[in-house]
């Protein structure tokens, strides 16, 4: 997400769509995207961004277990605006310095400048691109809610977005989220429909899910990011700093607590890249002031002109100790990935192909007509003892006959040609059953994060590939 002046200007999503968009490549494309967001993030410091943080009244709607007290603000898209433990006097962990804070809904597509009818984004926020948010746009419009719903129990919003670049560009979308209370959790599920009359297909962009953004006090930013999830390894410290850390977050969790541990934590199921840390003087500051911390899971997706996408996630508040046994009694054992092509891409997206768009129905049709075409898969996270063989269900129509598979390792991440393999593949436009023996491979050892899937070298017109399934076993 983003911020409207000084050093938060450069806040989430700014670099995290740009860092994502490129993420696990090749190392030297990390490296260069990550150079080449840090030179973006100062140039926007000195040039600062929309003039101030914005005043609005706040119309707000509250659930309240005894526990904990979550409340959402009806004037900025149901947005929310306070979280804190049941009880007078109890502090409110949500900043809202201006209306890129918050804890909201945040989606990316392209085209990058987005400027809809000539309408021109503002200057500081031009490589976002599409980004409808929650909350409102950085020139003080805010997102209109179209439907609230309380009884107590669960309180459900739905809106109309704004786009954050841009003056008073409502999104052709709508965001609609489901909040309950147990114990010391909110149980959050969210739906974003899409209703674009662009309809096409732009590259798969990171989506914050959702973004968070705390007060001053909750500075330490809290993780585990080693290679034995759910043992009870020691966890890791993120660096409290800005330009944000991304990072593989093994148990799908991370926490902004206070100096004495406790906050706020946010698990996200199925979710293994995080970005975060904390803009200004840690230790103090409330809502209205400028010092944040900032937590996002994310996951890269294509966005389509007619998608329906949904999320859910988890907050917690308490000690980051008890944050860390919640979500392990909710996570099965982990178990190498499965992933089935039914419905949705399970969070795969293309370098230099296209698929034929939503909805889903039973396999995925990608379009390989150009040079170098790659399926990407999720961050994820397995030991390769424990998945020896690659599956993959395809049909493939092309004059090629072999194809290849990449993976990136937890200590060498991005994709090289000495972490791959190479198979046979048959042209025949039929679906067959390919198995690799991954475990052949030297490289093919400790953490596996993720999956790179080449299904020809260099694509012609006409040629595609089909597929149902890729598991590891």
């Amino acid at each position: 997400m983003k911020s409207t002046r000084s050093f938060s200007s450069i806040t989430g999503d700014a670099f995290a769509a740009l860092l994502q968009a490129h993420d696990m490549l090749n190392t030297h494309t990390i490296l260069k995207k990550a150079a080449t967001a840090r030179i973006l993030a100062a140039v926007i410091w000195l040039a600062g961004l929309c003039a101030t943080s914005f005043a609005a009244e706040s119309r707000m709607s509250y659930l309240d277990n005894g526990v904990i007290r979550i409340g959402v603000d009806l004037n900025l898209g149901g947005a929310i605006t306070w979280l804190s433990a049941s009880g007078s006097g109890a502090t409110n962990l949500v900043n809202s310095f201006d209306w890129g804070r918050q804890i909201q809904m945040s989606h990316y597509s392209g085209p990058v400048p987005y400027a809809p009818n000539g309408k021109q984004p503002n200057a500081a926020w031009t490589g976002i691109g599409w980004n409808p948010i929650q909350s409102g746009d950085c020139y003080g419009n805010r997102s209109h809610i179209v439907e609230h719903r309380n009884d107590g129990q669960e309180l459900y919003v739905k809106c109309v977005p704004m786009h954050w670049p841009l003056n008073n560009e409502p999104g052709e979308c709508t965001f609609e989220c489901w909040l309950r209370l147990a114990g010391p959790v909110v149980q959050a599920r969210c739906r974003f429909v899409n209703q674009r009359a662009d309809t096409a297909q732009y590259a798969g962009r990171g989506q914050e899910l959702p973004a968070i953004y705390t007060n001053g006090p909750w500075w330490r930013l809290m993780t585990y990011a080693g290679d034995r999830p759910f043992t009870g390894g020691p966890l890791t410290q993120i660096p409290a700093k800005m330009p944000w850390t991304h990072w593989q977050a093994t148990e799908n969790w991370a926490a902004l607590v206070n100096d004495a541990g406790w906050g706020v934590g946010i698990w996200a199921p199925d979710v293994f890249q995080f970005s975060g840390g904390f803009a200004g003087k840690p230790g103090a500051g409330g809502p209205k002031d400028n010092p944040t911390g900032y937590i996002a899971p994310v996951l890269m997706e294509i966005i389509d002109h007619n998608i329906t996408y949904q999320f859910r996630y988890e907050l917690i508040l308490g000690p980051v100790g008890d944050i860390r046994r919640y979500v392990s009694k909710q996570v099965a054992k982990p178990s190498p990935p499965r992933w089935q092509f039914e419905r949705d891409r399970q969070h795969w997206h293309f370098v230099n192909a296209t698929d034929t768009g939503w909805p889903i129905r039973g396999e995925l049709k990608i379009l390989v007509e150009r040079n170098d075409p790659q399926l990407i898969g999720p961050a994820a996270f397995w030991l390769a003892v424990d998945a020896p063989k690659l599956f993959i269900e395809a049909a493939c129509h092309t004059r090629h006959t072999m194809a290849q598979v990449f993976w990136s390792r937890q200590d060498a991440p991005g994709f090289a040609a000495d972490r791959s393999l190479t198979f046979p593949i048959i042209g025949d436009d039929a679906y067959h059953r390919y198995e690799v023996t991954l475990s052949a491979a030297p490289e093919y050892r400790g953490a596996i994060t993720r999956l790179r899937f080449d299904p020809i070298p260099v694509g012609s017109p006409g040629e595609y590939i089909r597929v149902k399934s890729i598991s590891l076993r």
